[in-house]
């Protein structure tokens, strides 16, 4: 981590929704799921908005040998949004505590807020987290 890594740091990203975004789509195989109207998922909200963080952070980061993972999330999806329309995810920086990093997330569609709330990411060094992960799948 570099010493410019500090509350502030503001990133955003732009999405236009696509079908391939939308509820049937979040894990199509699951009926209920599929049922459902075809309108941007949260959970697909949910991954544009750590996008937002992790772009903020990237440059702060001895990137890519040092990365983070999303460790919490707490966030409102309050308007649903159509595919078609494009989606900008706001993430800034509010709070570092060691490698524990606290982001305000916001995302607007063109019309309004559709989520806002909280999200918090632990910056990991990539070589250990994946050999944890190795250790533990073998495990399984």
């Amino acid at each position: 981590m570099r010493p410019s890594l500090v509350p502030g740091l503001t990133y955003e990203v732009s999405f236009r929704v696509p079908k391939s975004k939308t509820v049937p789509n979040l894990y199509p195989e699951a009926p209920e799921f599929r049922e459902m109207p075809e309108v941007f998922a949260t959970g697909f909200m949910v991954g544009l908005v750590e996008w937002a963080a992790m772009k903020a952070i990237e440059p702060h980061l001895d990137w890519p040998a040092e990365q983070s993972v999303g460790t919490h999330i707490n966030v409102s999806h309050v308007a649903l949004t159509p595919p078609g329309l494009e989606v900008r995810a706001r993430a800034r920086l509010i709070g570092v505590e060691g490698r524990r990093l606290t982001f305000e997330v916001e995302a607007h569609d063109e019309r309004e807020l559709i989520g806002k709330g909280t999200h918090e990411r632990f910056v990991i060094d990539k070589a250990r987290f994946s050999e944890k992960a190795r250790r533990k799948a073998e495990g399984a």
